[in-house]
């Protein structure tokens, strides 16, 4: 009986210890594991990351553990507009087609995710950027559509826009044109 009671107790004690949370780390193995954590602040070099086996047309944000197109939508939905600029209502469906790095699930995101690429400056009369260093090829363009929505029960068709030099907008998509960011990963909830 003392034999079995030992027994049992071992068997509590290791399961207890396997269930027991690993604490954070902020490296893992291998490049491409990111430990999202959005209190933790990494240089450029390492926070960003140029995923190959999404043929090097994503970039994974290891703050965040959000995914970005390395190239902000390079095609456009209308004739009449530059490629990769779109009005706000058609931003959507361009990141819901995506078909960037070969991998579908490609979403808006939201205004504080595109806010948690741009780094405010320290110098007074310098406007934030993206941090030096960054793998991104914007190209075309320095304001980009969000999800958010912008006083939705009054312009039901209105959404933010974001500029990297962190200045907010908002529009219905008639009278600007901008470019969408497609991102993967993080909370859906984030999008409204």
């Amino acid at each position: 009986m003392k034999r079995k009671t030992q027994l049992v107790l071992a068997a509590l004690a290791a399961l207890c210890a396997w269930a027991t949370p690993a604490t954070a780390q902020t490296t893992a193995n291998g490049p491409y594991y990111a430990t999202p954590a959005w209190d933790q602040t990494l240089p450029a070099a390492t926070r960003f990351i140029v995923l190959s086996n999404f043929r090097s047309e994503a970039v994974l944000d290891r703050e965040t553990g959000l995914v970005w197109e390395r190239t902000p939508s390079p095609v456009g939905y209308a004739p009449t507009l530059a490629p990769g600029v779109f009005g706000g209502i058609y931003a959507s469906e361009r990141c819901l087609s995506a078909t960037t790095g070969g991998r579908m699930g490609w979403r808006q995101p939201s205004v504080a995710e595109m806010m948690s690429l741009i780094v405010p400056s320290a110098s007074p009369g310098v406007p934030p950027a993206l941090p030096a260093g960054h793998p991104f090829e914007l190209g075309f363009s320095e304001t980009f559509w969000t999800s958010t929505r912008y006083y939705a029960d009054r312009y039901p068709l209105a959404y933010r826009s974001v500029s990297i030099t962190g200045s907010l907008g908002a529009s219905d998509g008639g009278m600007f044109k901008y470019p969408v960011w497609c991102v993967r990963g993080g909370s859906v909830a984030a999008v409204d």
